[in-house]
């Protein structure tokens, strides 16, 4: 007995699809003159999970360039990190702006 829609001899091809890594996104935080350092830092440290180090060196690089890399992820995961801080930045009353944008090789 023959299976449905299979003819004797038919000669299947498989083809396979080429996988690329995902694009990688950064999420930055920009310099403003209302939002407190210790909220940049507890920041990093709940919604980009840094360790404290790490988050007050990124706190610094964003108080005296202007602006500083919060994390790199893919793209749902830099915008929903991202929204998050926004969320909990106004929240608190604090105007902070947080971007993603694509990290370029």
């Amino acid at each position: 007995m023959a299976r449905q829609g299979k003819e004797e001899g038919q000669v299947l091809i498989r083809t396979r699809k080429q996988l690329h890594e995902p694009s990688l996104w950064q999420v930055l935080l920009h310099n403003d003159d209302y939002t407190t350092q210790a909220f940049v830092v507890w920041l990093l440290k709940t919604v980009f999970r840094k360790p404290e180090p790490e988050a007050v060196a990124i706190m610094l690089a964003v108080h005296t360039s202007g602006l500083g890399v919060a994390g790199v992820y893919t793209r749902d995961v830099a915008e929903t990190r991202a929204e998050k801080a926004r969320r909990l930045a106004e929240r608190e009353g604090f105007p902070l702006l947080c971007t993603v944008e694509e990290v370029h090789a």
